[in-house]
């Protein structure tokens, strides 16, 4: 839903119990995952594919114009499946040594990150290419709002060791495009989520 918000297109959201799937939405997501986007009665889904149709027919464009950077951020939201596994490798630890693992294992893709942040962008941000929200942007901004719930009562330290990858974190969960993309109940659910899957950090909340 954030690039939904951030070209400004008006949508509904039907939310979905993904422990009990409905029949008419296993009928539209072959994967059986969220999101799934229906324009004019036909879905699409995967979150980049959605993702790149939406930047492709509606304004404002979030890709880069020119053609290798657009590319090349491509690149990076490819990664993102990476990036996620090792983020959700800490919140679904189930005990505090798997947590400790999942950490050295984030600390390898973070910095990567980081070092992508170095050398893509030639200013000072506070995007992923500058000013301006980009789908890269937008692909990261779901998984760094996770660890940062899980972050404020986890207290690893993680991202101090990457200042820029912590300045981006803080930049995408301040703009009301990422922090309005998701319910009012998100955390609620999310650390429900945690306690169904016995996670080490489930604890860690009231």
């Amino acid at each position: 839903m954030i690039v939904l918000r951030a070209k400004a297109v008006e949508f509904e959201v039907d939310y979905i119990n993904l422990r009990e799937k409905p029949d008419w939405f296993l009928e539209i997501s072959p994967h059986g995952k969220v999101p799934v986007l229906v324009v004019g009665g036909q879905p699409l889904f995967e979150s980049n594919a959605i993702a790149e149709f939406l930047d492709e027919e509606v304004a404002p464009r979030l890709h880069p114009a020119d053609p290798i950077k657009r590319a090349r951020n491509r690149a990076w939201t490819d990664f993102v499946p990476d990036f996620a596994a090792a983020m959700s490798g800490i919140y679904y630890a189930s005990d505090a040594e798997s947590v400790a693992r999942g950490l050295e294992l984030a600390r390898q893709r973070v910095g990567r990150v980081e070092n992508a942040i170095a050398t893509e962008r030639a200013n000072d941000g506070p995007y992923f290419n500058g000013p301006d929200l980009s789908l890269v942007d937008a692909a990261y901004a779901p998984f760094l709002q996770r660890f940062a719930m899980v972050e404020s009562r986890l207290g690893s330290g993680l991202l101090e060791g990457f200042p820029l990858v912590s300045a981006w974190s803080e930049t995408l969960l301040a703009d009301p495009r990422v922090h309005g993309s998701v319910a009012e109940t998100f955390e609620q659910e999310f650390v429900a989520n945690l306690r169904r899957r016995s996670a080490h950090v489930a604890s860690l909340f009231a």
